[in-house]
Formats: structure tokens, C-alpha cells, sequence
């Protein structure tokens, strides 16, 4: 399977509610909304989201279905960083979400990987902010 044809594509995101966090990501994020797709099983879509003019993966919102799912929502990666947004302006990105209301968890470091820093989802999953060195 691995090769020069593939790629990860999507990484599924637990969420309560898909229209909730739809708006999340896009009015906190400025993601898109790429697909958005009643499926055949009562009440589940497929929706995904990614940042304008990705060329990257995106992420599946998967609204949680029973006990063990719902009690993964925003605790996905057992409390350590889950996603990775990449940026080529690192404080155009901070400071427009910060005005958008994205939380972050620390103030901005430099590291020998790249300017980073940590902002939480809105249910708790923890991201990166990052413009590679």
C-alpha cells in the first residue's frame, strides 16, 4: 500500500453534534465545508471540512455514536496534541484566530521544528499551530 499514489486523506473527528461543529471550524477555523452528505443510516452524514484551499488532508467530522464514542469526543489522543495545522504565516494565523475565539493552551514558542503553539478544538482536542522551520 505505501507508494508514491498514497496519502492520508481524512482523519475522523468525533464530534456531539455535526452543525455545531461545522460552524466551529468554520467560523473559528475558516475551514470549508468540502462535503456535507446525508447517508443512508438515520441521522449520519459524511461532512468534511479543511482549510481553504487545502491541498492536504481534511478532517471527517463523525458525529459520536453510543457510550464509548461519546465519551472519546474531545479526548481523542488521551490528552497529547491530535492535529496539526500548518501555516505559511504563523501570526497572521494566531492572531485571526485568537479574534475568532480559538483558545489557545499556551503562548507561542519557537522551536527547532518550527513556530508553534497549542490551541483546543470545542471539545477539548488539542492542536498545533504550525509554521515549519
Amino acid at each position: 500500500m505505501s507508494g508514491g499514489g498514497s496519502r492520508i486523506a481524512l482523519t475522523a473527528v468525533l464530534v456531539a453534534a455535526y452543525d455545531e461543529a461545522i460552524a466551529w471550524y468554520r467560523d473559528k477555523l475558516g475551514f470549508t465545508l468540502v462535503e456535507d452528505k446525508r447517508l443512508e443510516e438515520a441521522g449520519k452524514r459524511w461532512v468534511v471540512m479543511g482549510p481553504q484551499g487545502a491541498k492536504g488532508a481534511c478532517v471527517l467530522l463523525a458525529r459520536a455514536d453510543g457510550p464509548a464514542q461519546e465519551a472519546a469526543v474531545g479526548r481523542q489522543a488521551g490528552g497529547r496534541v491530535f492535529l496539526f495545522l500548518h501555516t505559511d504565516d504563523f501570526w497572521r494565523d494566531y492572531d485571526s484566530m485568537r479574534a475568532r475565539g480559538v483558545v489557545f493552551q499556551e503562548e507561542p514558542r519557537h522551536e527547532d521544528y518550527g513556530m508553534v503553539a497549542v490551541f483546543a478544538d470545542l471539545y477539548g482536542n488539542l492542536w498545533d499551530l504550525l509554521q515549519p522551520a
